[in-house]
């Protein structure tokens, strides 16, 4: 056994590296997350299901293949969401409905992820079927942050990104439909990149045309992130809407930071009122970056008619992918897990319709605004981290929320645009929490994105300012 506890402060990118020099192998790296792991998940509880053994089966024909053939990972270690299969290892969703359950295959994502030199050892916590922004469920509990463990780890990649600022994580695969990558990214102070649809590839799918729901990379910097997404891209036949690896890796985009010349700034994208405290330390960002020599304007950008499309479309896909597990298993089910089923099942032609069309002015709009700036650049979230008590926002700044995902819309008014989007910390609160902005980059403009967040990223800083709670 071979732990290096000063490994987990290394980047994903040097570790790679490291791998690559053949000065420490994917054994030694699984060691040393086994002892972080012993360490901190009994307070953190961000990697409930563990598969030391697998990894270290995986790892093993890994290295006797060519150097040149390991993959761009090349042999490092992440985790999986608990959403997504991985075969061999206990798979619940977050639900009692699958508590048990151990699927055969994996899913394409994972194969893919495999294939390009990820060694998978371990679940991320995620809340049942992930819906909502804060990771709790029945079967493994509460997901606490590391930065304050009285306080949430956000949702629904929670568990991914409390690995990381745990330090039992290099990068970590997640989710994003209303803003599962983003939020807890600024919950933990960590990077989470929702990707344009197709960009990454999972399923099979229930509905394999939504563009709603996607998989992307979380990580502690931006170069991390794009390091990762390098290694969840190709396309595959199964996944329809699956793009080809592009010409140039995105992690040289990331390497090559380019300052954006003009950014806009939304405080809210009119569908949202944004904690006070975070809304001066995002905009203290903002002239930090225009201390730097980046144009900085305030937007006029609204997509406050996003909430009733998002609510129509996010009840469909609800419909669609659960369904029969209502029918069946009704018991067993979250309360919120039943009113999005339910909500969707309800909705007739004419609510789609409008749907449909709201999310098209919503693109136009956003691309427009687009034409004129290198990026968008708004809040992460409207509220700091919350007690893990509370099982949802609906009261805050001023406002009560009639539903329970209603506080993350400045979230998924950016999931319905289908633009690339980059959540990276920005500072901390006075309370010793982290507070991160959205950068919106053009349709299918992942590498742009990547490059400007890394000179962003430079001016502002990498990663949270102290050290978390738990590490």
């Amino acid at each position: 056994m071979s732990v290096d506890l000063s490994l987990i402060e290394r980047s994903a990118c040097e570790v790679v590296d490291l791998l690559r020099e053949e000065a420490l192998s994917p054994h030694d790296l699984l060691d040393t997350l086994a002892a972080q792991v012993a360490r901190v998940e009994p307070q953190v509880n961000a990697l409930p299901t563990l598969c030391f053994e697998r990894a270290h089966a995986h790892a093993d024909a890994l290295l006797k293949k060519p150097l040149s053939e390991r993959g761009v990972l090349c042999g490092l270690p992440l985790p999986i969401k608990d959403l997504t299969d991985v075969a061999g290892v206990r798979t619940t969703r977050g639900s009692l409905v699958y508590r048990d359950r151990v699927p055969e295959t994996s899913d394409a994502g994972v194969t893919l992820l495999e294939a390009h030199g990820g060694v998978v050892y371990a679940k991320s916590n995620t809340p049942e079927f992930g819906s909502g922004g804060h990771t709790y469920n029945s079967v493994f509990g509460v997901t606490r942050n590391p930065w304050d463990l009285s306080r949430s780890a956000g949702g629904s990649s929670g568990g991914a990104a409390a690995a990381l600022a745990s330090g039992t994580a290099w990068v970590a695969q997640g989710s994003d439909l209303a803003g599962s990558l983003r939020t807890p990214a600024a919950f933990c102070g960590v990077v989470g990149l929702r990707p344009t649809p197709g960009r990454v590839a999972y399923g099979p799918a229930a509905n394999p045309y939504d563009t709603l729901g996607i998989h992307g990379p979380m990580a502690r910097n931006v170069t991390d992130a794009a390091l990762l997404l390098d290694a969840m891209c190709g396309e595959v036949d199964s996944v329809p809407l699956s793009l080809r690896e592009p010409p140039t890796s995105f992690l040289e985009h990331a390497r090559r930071p380019q300052r954006p010349a003009r950014v806009a700034f939304s405080a809210g994208l009119g569908i949202a009122t944004v904690e006070p405290e975070i809304l001066s330390i995002c905009r203290t960002t903002m002239e930090r970056l225009a201390a730097a020599g980046v144009g900085v304007d305030e937007s006029d950008l609204d997509l406050s008619s996003a909430a009733q499309a998002f609510h129509t479309l996010r009840g469909i896909a609800y419909a669609t992918n659960y369904e029969d597990v209502l029918a069946q298993h009704r018991d067993m089910l979250n309360p919120n897990v039943i009113w999005n089923i339910e909500f969707g099942l309800q909705l007739d032609n004419r609510a789609m319709r409008a749907a449909q069309r709201t999310r098209a002015e919503l693109f136009h709009k956003t691309n427009a605004l687009l034409r004129r700036y290198d990026v968008l650049i708004c809040p992460a979230s409207i509220v700091l981290p919350f007690p893990v008590e509370a099982r949802d926002i609906r009261d805050a700044v001023g406002r009560h929320f009639e539903t329970y995902i209603d506080w993350l819309a400045i979230t998924y008014a950016l999931t319905l645009t289908g633009m690339p989007v980059i959540a990276i910390p920005c500072g901390m609160s006075a309370s010793g929490l982290p507070v991160g902005i959205q950068i919106v980059g053009k349709p299918r403009g992942e590498a742009a994105l990547l490059s400007a967040a890394r000179a962003i990223e430079e001016i502002i800083g990498t990663w949270a300012t102290g050290k978390p709670q738990v590490s």
